[in-house]
């Protein structure tokens, strides 16, 4: 292809080598409509699609938020309620959602079969320029917020999905502070209001806005398109011109992003959160020192940034996140540097503090960073910041995500503020610059600009309340009330007629011939055999070994794998806890801060994780393992293993204060969590109740764990020389010669180079006699409400089908695609209100449902209740299972990175997942009929009718239900 030539009416505008990412990048520009597009062609089979558009929004009515929801309710050509939905359920995608960020919407898909690939740009760029918002007034409705009044004498509420979603992240106080940081900075900007919506605010959106918004926004000359990958360009350039761009024509769209002026002085913010009615108000509040750090698209300072902001908070060395832990002005610190905005800001938090601590935090802050710029910064810790930034970049593995997916994303980085797109992707030039701070005063003079002398920042306090939500809860039910009081008959009718509109548009069926409008892979696309993930067992120094042989960039990833069934029962928690103190504290050659330096240096991480797996075909057999998991560059192999021995065989847990931080910042952090994945701390724990495996889980990583942590944190000063000695026992328990099983993943090349490194730490090893031990736990339906300020529930209910009398099918993960996507999703999303409703169906016999964000308690148990009657009842055509069955496959080939891979190889081999097993499950998926599904009915419904049930949510709306709990008490003290 040539600059300046047009293809497919797209213009060839510039290219560019990215040697980072071996890639070519390549802007063209559609003449006719004004769509840009930048292609990043390279190797990778794992294509990715993605248009966004600049949406910034002007108010905190949650626009850009609620139409990323409701444009995927149906389009021109995809007229059914959920195309989306229908995508997930018979695609082979890798990934498939939409954005909303501050200042831009994201619509991302991406696939490794190409057929599958096209078909989900047509269904997603449909959506966009032609979505069903101007034929039914339901969407947003249901999206959005809606007033819901089944009749005149009943009670009026709001509802909607998104008002649920933001009243969710309202829960947290970490979610509110952030959400102010930007505010605080950026008051006159798009920034300074809440993309996602504030629920106090999303009841004042109009239909009218929101149509505008779209009208507004929504068109070619405002996108900006992203396709990245394997890709026939010009195969692709022809479909998006002829299929969608060639219907528009180039116009004028103002969506400039607003840039807030330097203030001359600091502004300060109080903000209060609501804790509950017997939660304590000490040690609670949130400092937070903010600053407006230069322009996105200087790609210099966007990387420097994000290094500085990891070696002064991220790491157990960095001097202003010790600076303030040894003031003592609270138990966690922690900072954030967010680039993906007009004008960056970078933050540094306390957490668990008090409201009397604000001006020597601020004290504490400065004078530490004046000290640095005055004296230097330790060129070690320098040299370790960059080195893991720098492993990070090039290993490009992000768990979860395509690859292709964060690049784009960092791409619209600059993009989206006039710059090219590939000035964040081509990071070798800056990385360079950056790393003269070895030799000069480069990170001192960034800290002097851009914190010491900069004015414009601000100084957030965000303290409990108690009683705050139900003060809200108060004022939004008087002002329902009211307003209803003010309806006339007609208006009330409106609203009733409204209502039922509503709910006989969520009941209702989509038409056949809508349905089959979807597009849809044969079952003759899918690959008949299972993945093969290849492992070599070895045996090295008289330790078993398995290798998987992978091209893994000059990485070698080393898994070590203890057996931990010679710890004790009541010790369990310990190796948790365990994990969380090795490679933090000090040891015999090092103290804790060089320790961290020279594991940055040196390699691209090592970590450490108490876990379990459970026996192939066994309800309660599992195989408890302390993982010590690592990467490095081939070459510092040698280094590693020195690493690894010095902190597995020489660590001191007698250093009692660097202890006690780490409990506090271990404590902190889990409560963090809570909010974020409340549905799995649920669904776990109800696991717990009958599972040993789950019980064992639970006390490593569960509510058992976070109780666990309250109380030696509330002892510690008492009780630290006990904590310190079952560290110690549980260490000596562990660290076995025994114990360890190896896995490595790398070269074959390069098989050679990590077996002449392992025998450092396999030599240095006990080889003490360890007595094995059964555990016994208790095991009982504690049924538990676990109340907290929040304003959503997070709803599980779970037991175990092996114990009923059931096998394991692979047919049971079409069944969960079907009760994810259909049951689930219809009954507690989309007739709800909640954010997000999932299944599980595992080996072991555990199955579990569970909800996120949502405004139900009752309700969603009765839903779970009554799933068996909809599989009995289930009906479809084989066009219907095909999608279904397609869709299930699509979560049993997602692409692996190498690193993964040999994971996945390693944990089949100690759950005894043979690659027969694997066949089997995956025919038994292509096998799957309608009939099946109808016989895992009373599976489903004798699993709920144990009435295994645990619920964390609102306060007010556990008591109103108390009956339902054995258990009810404060999550949070």
């Amino acid at each position: 292809m040539e600059i300046g030539k047009s293809y497919s009416g797209f213009k060839f505008v510039e290219k560019k080598n990215i040697n980072e990412l071996n890639s070519i990048g390549m802007i063209f520009q559609h003449k006719k409509s004004g769509a840009r597009l930048f292609f990043l062609k390279n190797d990778d089979d794992n294509k990715v699609f993605a248009i966004s558009f600049r949406t910034p929004p002007e108010n905190s009515e949650g626009i850009p938020h609620i139409l990323e929801h409701s444009v995927l309710c149906g389009s021109r050509k995809f007229p059914v309620k959920e195309p989306f939905v229908e995508l997930i359920k018979g695609s082979l995608n890798t990934f498939l959602n939409a954005f909303t960020f501050p200042d831009k919407t994201m619509y991302p898909v991406a696939s490794m079969n190409d057929k599958d690939f096209t078909n989900l740009i047509d269904v997603y760029l449909d959506a966009v320029f032609y979505p069903n918002i101007y034929k039914y007034p339901e969407i947003m409705m249901q999206e959005g917020w809606h007033y819901e009044l089944d009749n005149k004498d009943s009670e009026i509420n709001y509802k909607g999905v998104v008002y649920n979603e933001m009243k969710g992240a309202f829960s947290s106080p970490e979610s509110i502070l952030f959400r102010k940081i930007s505010e605080s900075l950026y008051p006159s900007t798009q920034y300074g209001v809440e993309s996602g919506g504030d629920p106090e605010v999303i009841p004042e959106l109009t239909r009218k806005e929101f149509l505008d918004f779209h009208n507004r926004y929504y068109h070619p000359s405002n996108s900006y398109i992203y396709l990245y990958g394997n890709i026939d360009i010009e195969e692709k350039l022809k479909f998006l011109d002829e299929k969608y761009l060639n219907e528009f024509n180039k116009i004028n769209i103002d969506s400039r992003l607003r840039e807030e002026e330097p203030f001359k002085n600091q502004r300060e913010l109080k903000i209060n959160y609501p804790i509950s009615s017997s939660e304590k108000d000490e040690d609670k509040t949130f400092l937070s020192l903010n600053y407006a750090v230069g322009k996105a698209v200087d790609s210099e300072l966007y990387l420097a940034f994000d290094v500085l902001e990891y070696l002064l908070l991220e790491t157990p060395s960095s001097p202003l996140k010790k600076a303030l832990i040894d003031a003592n002005i609270g138990k966690d610190v922690f900072g954030s540097f967010e680039a993906s905005m007009l004008q960056p800001m970078f933050s540094v938090v306390v957490k668990n503090s008090n409201e009397n601590e604000k001006d020597r935090f601020k004290t504490v802050v400065l004078d530490t960073l004046k000290k640095l710029v005055d004296e230097g910064i330790d060129k070690k810790l320098i040299e370790a910041s960059i080195n893991i930034k720098e492993f990070q970049l090039r290993e490009a593995d992000y768990q979860g995500y395509p690859k292709g997916l964060i690049y784009g994303m960092r791409a619209m980085d600059s993009w989206l503020y006039d710059e090219r797109p590939w000035i964040h992707l081509n990071y070798e030039g800056n990385l360079n610059k950056i790393k003269t701070a070895l030799k000069d005063n480069y990170f001192e003079s960034i800290i002097s600009k851009y914190i010491l002398n900069n004015t414009h920042s601000s100084l957030i306090l965000v303290k409990p309340e108690r009683g705050l939500e139900e003060k809200r809860e108060k004022r939004a039910r008087e002002k329902l009330n009211n307003f209803k009081a003010g309806l006339n008959e007609e208006e009330l009718n409106k609203i009733i007629s409204d209502t039922q509109n509503l709910k006989n548009r969520q009941k209702s069926e989509d038409k056949k011939e809508d349905l089959e409008r979807i597009p849809l892979l044969s079952i003759s696309d899918i690959d008949k055999n299972a993945r093969k993930l290849e492992l070599v067992e070895n045996e090295e120094f008289g330790i078993k070994t398995l290798f998987h042989p992978a091209f893994a960039n000059g990485i070698t990833y080393v898994n070590l794998y203890f057996d931990t069934t010679s710890v004790e029962q009541e010790l369990i928690p310990y190796m948790s806890l365990l994990s969380t103190v090795l490679g933090k504290m000090s040891t015999k050659n090092y103290d804790y801060e060089d320790l961290s330096k020279d594991i940055n240096i040196y390699t691209g991480g090592i970590n450490f994780t108490a876990q379990s797996f459970s026996k192939n075909g066994s309800i309660d057999e599992f195989y408890p393992k302390f993982l010590v998991k690592s990467k490095v560059l081939t070459s510092n192999l040698e280094k590693l293993a020195e690493l690894v021995n010095e902190i597995i065989n020489e660590t001191r847990f007698d250093e009692y204060k660097r202890l006690k931080e780490i409990i506090q910042e271990t404590k902190s952090r889990m409560e963090m969590s809570m909010f974020d994945r409340g549905h799995m701390v649920v669904a776990n724990h109800t696991l717990s109740y009958f599972s040993p495996i789950s019980k064992y889980d639970d006390l490593l990583s569960g509510l058992g764990f976070y109780k666990f942590i309250c109380a030696i944190e509330k002892e510690f000063d008492v009780n630290n020389n006990k904590i310190l000695n079952n560290l110690a026992r549980v260490a000596s328990q562990v660290f076995n010669k025994d114990n360890l099983i190896i896995g490595v993943t790398c070269e074959n090349k390069d098989y050679d180079k990590f077996r002449n490194s392992i025998n450092e730490i396999c030599s240095s090893l006990s080889k003490d006699n360890l007595k094995r031990r059964a555990y016994d736990f208790k095991l009982e339906a504690e049924n538990e409400g676990l109340m907290t300020s929040g304003k959503v529930q997070y709803v599980a209910k779970a037991s175990n089908f092996i114990k009923l009398g059931y096998s394991y099918s692979g047919s049971l993960q079409v069944l969960k695609s079907i009760a994810n996507y259909d049951y689930l999703w219809n009954e507690v999303r989309v007739q709800g209100g909640a954010y997000g409703s999932f299944a599980a169906f595992l080996r072991n016999g555990n199955m579990f449902f569970t909800s996120y964000r949502d405004p139900n308690l009752k309700e969603t148990v009765n839903i779970y209740n009554n799933a068996g009657e909809f599989f009995k009842n289930f009906k479809a055509d084989d066009r219907q299972m095909n999608k279904y069955i397609i869709g299930t496959i699509s979560d049993l080939d997602y692409p692996l990175s190498p690193s993964a891979a040999g994971q996945r190889a390693f944990e089949n081999y100690i759950r005894n997942i043979t690659y027969r097993d694997l066949q089997k499950e995956r025919e038994q998926v292509l096998g799957t009929t309608v009939k099946d599904i109808e016989e895992f009915s009373n599976l489903v419904s004798d699993v709920m009718k144990e009435n295994y049930l645990c619920v964390l949510g609102n306060e007010q709306k556990i008591k109103e239900n108390k009956d339902m709990f054995k258990n009810v008490f404060n999550l949070f003290e």
